[in-house]
């Protein structure tokens, strides 16, 4: 029987725990974990993102600062708010929205970012810091998909893994992350050669290739774990994922949902990230 991995819950249950070790923080060290989120532009979802990121600061009890700039910000404006920010004190985790508009040069803003304070993982030292097995800030989607894992009671250590996918957002940092609990790791990506067979040789398959139902049930063998990254809106408007959910069901042992299972998972673990900042903080 095919088990769906309800990433609500599980996202629940993480937030539960953020806000009982914020409740500690707050008592005896009177510090509450600080999120600035700057967005550029007009683009809807990510608007509909950061409202939910605002939400979750609020619930949590979390001190929170939003930006919304204007699409022609320039590149010095920008960099001159994440300075300050930087070197604000009730700031713990800093974040800019992408994509960012084209005149903007999305890699330098993110270098800017104080590695401590970048809680969604992106800044080049904690991903080098990932890459040699170091203790780092994880990106937040890849850490959710291997929370997602662990708390579904679903074993990864010696299971092939397939990554389909390879940005730098979710597929090679989660390669690095599946590496590290001892998967064996295939990433495929838009020029790999028979696709279909690195696929169904998965034992645990995860989509993030941002095509709509681009997973077909001729690509995933019988009893794989099927993990959906993707977010999107079929020729109809309707919202689906990565992989064509329906059809595939009954050939997996276990599947993420599209919505409610990959996406709650990455804001409960970006507000997870924050809430390590603010503890840092206390040991220096």
């Amino acid at each position: 029987m095919t088990k769906i991995i309800d990433g609500k819950e599980i996202s629940k249950k993480i937030l539960y725990e953020v806000k009982l070790e914020t409740d500690k923080l707050l008592e005896k060290h009177e510090i509450k974990p600080g999120l600035a989120v700057i967005i550029v532009g007009s683009d809807l979802a990510s608007q509909i993102y950061v409202k939910r990121k605002i939400e979750t600061c609020k619930k949590l009890g979390f001190y929170s600062e939003d930006y919304y700039l204007e699409e022609k910000t320039s590149e010095k404006e920008l960099l001159r708010l994440i300075y300050d920010l930087n070197s604000e004190p009730s700031i713990h985790g800093l974040l800019v929205q992408l994509p960012l508009p084209s005149n903007l040069d999305s890699q330098k803003i993110l270098e800017t970012i104080k590695p401590e304070k970048d809680v969604d993982g992106f800044h080049p030292l904690n991903q080098g810091y990932l890459f040699s097995g170091r203790e780092s800030v994880l990106p937040c989607t890849p850490a959710g998909i291997i929370e997602l894992l662990k708390r579904s009671d679903i074993q990864i250590s010696g299971k092939n893994a397939v990554v389909v996918g390879r940005s730098n957002i979710v597929g090679k940092p989660l390669a690095l992350l599946l590496l590290n609990e001892n998967a064996t790791v295939t990433i495929c990506h838009s020029k790999t050669n028979n696709l279909s067979e690195h696929c169904l040789n998965a034992d645990i398959l995860i989509a993030a290739i941002g095509k709509p139902r681009f997973i077909s049930t001729d690509m995933v063998k019988d009893g794989a774990v099927v993990i959906d990254v993707g977010m999107n809106r079929d020729q109809e408007g309707k919202l689906c994922g990565d992989v064509d959910y329906d059809p595939i069901f009954a050939k997996t042992s276990a599947i993420t949902p599209v919505p409610g299972g990959v996406g709650p998972m990455t804001i409960a673990l970006l507000m997870q990230n924050t809430l390590q900042a603010a503890l840092k903080t206390i040991k220096k």
